[in-house]
């Protein structure tokens, strides 16, 4: 099993910063994909930002510009550092990670975050 521990959420006035952490835990051989999805309420879950094994990043069209997604290998830990949030920002924003464990053998596996609220006031 792989655990996904979210923090750095809270309130934050519109203007303001954020920086969302994803820690992952388990028996982790390799991570392929880390990102990071959304979900506001009323609305589908979708993908904010993502980054490959190789450094590849993915944006969404509402946040290039103001958000950076990124990663730490040696800690199996994913950032996502939001800047000029806006109230339309407002979301659970969860961790979603893929790749492969050493479980009595070696397979994938693909896990998501608990979820962390991130709420922008205007």
């Amino acid at each position: 099993q792989v655990q996904l521990v979210e923090s750095g959420g809270g309130l934050v006035q519109a203007g303001g910063s954020l920086r969302l952490s994803c820690a992952a835990s388990g028996s982790i051989a390799s991570i392929n994909n880390m990102g990071w999805y959304r979900q506001a309420p009323g609305n589908q879950r979708e993908l904010v930002a993502s980054v490959t094994s190789g450094g590849t990043t993915n944006y969404a069209d509402s946040v290039k510009g103001r958000f950076t997604i990124s990663r730490d290998n040696a800690k199996n830990t994913a950032y996502l550092q939001m800047n000029s949030l806006k109230p339309e920002d407002t979301a659970v924003y969860y961790c979603n990670v893929d790749g492969w464990v050493i479980d009595a053998g070696r397979r994938s596996f693909k896990s998501w975050g608990q979820g962390i609220q991130v709420t922008v006031s205007s």
